[in-house]
């Protein structure tokens, strides 16, 4: 089990995520508990770049439902239709928000956010099983370069499940 994590410093996030994938599929390898994997990635994420928030939303009982988290208290429970993670869910595709405000039916879980991106985790069959959610406290904070490596790291998640 991987107890440190290598993060290089002075480099561009394209690099870090290079850096940081094959530690994140190891860290998660020889373990088979989702919640337990989902837990690490989060904190892989937030302690690399600093994010606001990173967390996980399950489908459950028809709507998303919180789970594994770094940051602050989130809402617990987002319906299908509603803000970037249920309209992520919905199309079943990644969602970059460069402000928060201006996006129709944002969900300010709170006002510190101000910029997003929500990648969609897929179940082996296609279907959307959960939304990875990252916020940050900068405008226009996420790029194509997130979306194809977070992409890359949900592509792990769903080996699993």
């Amino acid at each position: 089990m991987a107890e440190t994590l290598f993060i290089p410093t002075d480099t561009s996030r394209r690099e870090i995520y290079k850096a940081l994938f094959p530690q994140i599929e190891a860290l998660i390898a020889d373990e088979s508990d989702v919640t337990a994997n989902l837990a690490n990635i989060t904190a892989v994420l937030k302690e690399a770049f600093g994010f606001f928030w990173v967390g996980f939303y399950l489908v459950r009982e028809g709507q998303l439902v919180l789970g594994p988290f770094q940051g602050p208290i989130a809402c617990t429970r987002i319906p299908f239709h509603k803000g970037v993670c249920g309209a992520s869910y919905t199309r079943a595709e990644t969602i970059i928000v460069p402000d928060v405000e201006q996006f129709p039916g944002h969900i300010a879980c709170s006002s510190a956010s101000r910029s997003e991106i929500v990648v969609p985790v897929f179940h082996r069959n296609g279907t959307v099983a959960m939304v990875l959610d990252v916020d940050s406290d900068q405008l226009d904070d996420f790029s194509e370069t997130d979306r194809i490596e977070l992409e890359k790291i949900t592509a792990l998640i769903t080996r699993k499940l």
